[in-house]
């Protein structure tokens, strides 16, 4: 969620939030971070403006 506080306006993909964030890149990592980010936004924390990309709601 750090990365989407501190640019509440821009939206990611998975993958770029790993680059962003130096975590590793690999298939299963970024996986992982694909459901988060599904949950992030069923909870209604994320929304999705586009398909696999995930911005903070405002």
């Amino acid at each position: 969620m750090s990365a989407f506080n501190q640019t509440p306006d821009q939206a990611f993909r998975a993958r770029e939030l790993h680059e962003l964030l130096g975590m590793p890149t690999d298939e299963a990592s970024v996986n992982i971070t694909r459901s988060r980010l599904g949950r992030l936004t069923r909870q209604g924390f994320l929304t999705q403006p586009g398909r696999g990309r995930c911005q903070k709601r405002t």
